[in-house]
């Protein structure tokens, strides 16, 4: 289960006008506006649910995640996630939590994909028969293929974008922290992709946070959203009831930007 209680997060970002002038100004005497990334966000999250978790960029999606993954401590508010405290108890929170973002990678770029997947196996100390049988079952659930001895490098993106998720579950976490996984996909692709979302959650009962632009990846996949604006929770309910509080009917060909005009955000 993840609860959140309460939290806030400021930033102090240094600022400078444009000009050579204002550079060698701000080497004597510099500026900082605060910046409120997250404004008493309080939710509960229950095990083995998919839920939404959606707003335009800068809306603090980011900062949330940092802080259920322990890298960020928040200035104020309680959080725990399977009963730990993320920031306090990160290594242990950290074993059971696995990440995919959709324009970074945690595969070795020159390397076979197998070597990836072999030292993320001895990050997160597999036992090399949970490993092989973690594996063998993402390989055929995936559809990996013999793609898995080739550089990250050479891979198209739908061919990266399933082994990203096959390596964040490699050592079977409870909770999927998805950060746009069909961004650039084709349509073949993505619905790959979300199949294997929804067998993951329905077979082995993980937790799965998604953030998305994509209206169809959450019509898809989602039985609850979070909308999120300006550092604070906005809504939070079925995608058929914030469609209904959005007055008019949104359809999936539509994109989350669209419900996020409608919301004024």
């Amino acid at each position: 289960m993840i609860e959140m209680k309460g939290i806030s997060k400021t930033y102090r970002v240094r600022k400078r006008e444009a000009g050579l002038g204002n550079a060698v100004k701000a080497l004597f005497s510099r500026a900082y506006t605060e910046v409120e990334a997250l404004t008493n966000m309080s939710f509960t999250i229950p095990d083995g649910q998919i839920v939404g978790y959606i707003g335009p960029n800068g809306a603090g999606k980011s900062t949330t995640i940092k802080i259920l993954s322990g890298i960020l401590r928040p200035d104020k508010g309680e959080c725990t996630v399977n009963g730990m405290v993320p920031w306090r108890d990160r290594k242990k929170c950290v074993s059971r939590l696995g990440v995919v973002f959709g324009q970074r990678s945690q595969l070795w770029w020159d390397v076979p994909v197998m070597d990836s997947f072999c030292l993320l196996r001895d990050i997160y100390r597999v036992p090399e028969q949970d490993f092989q049988r973690n594996l063998n079952r993402l390989r055929q659930q995936l559809d990996l293929g013999d793609f898995l001895t080739a550089p990250a490098r050479t891979l198209s993106l739908g061919q990266r974008m399933r082994c990203e998720i096959a390596a964040a579950l490699l050592h079977s976490p409870d909770i999927l922290f998805l950060d746009e996984p069909t961004i650039g996909l084709d349509a073949v692709s993505k619905l790959k992709v979300r199949e294997f979302i929804r067998a993951e959650n329905r077979d082995r009962k993980t937790t799965v946070i998604l953030t998305t632009h994509d209206m169809q990846d959450i019509d898809a996949l989602c039985s609850r959203v979070l909308l999120i604006g300006k550092g604070r929770l906005l809504l939070d309910g079925s995608i058929e009831e914030i469609r209904a509080m959005a007055g008019e009917n949104l359809s999936t060909e539509e994109s989350v930007a669209d419900l996020y005009r409608r919301f004024g955000i």
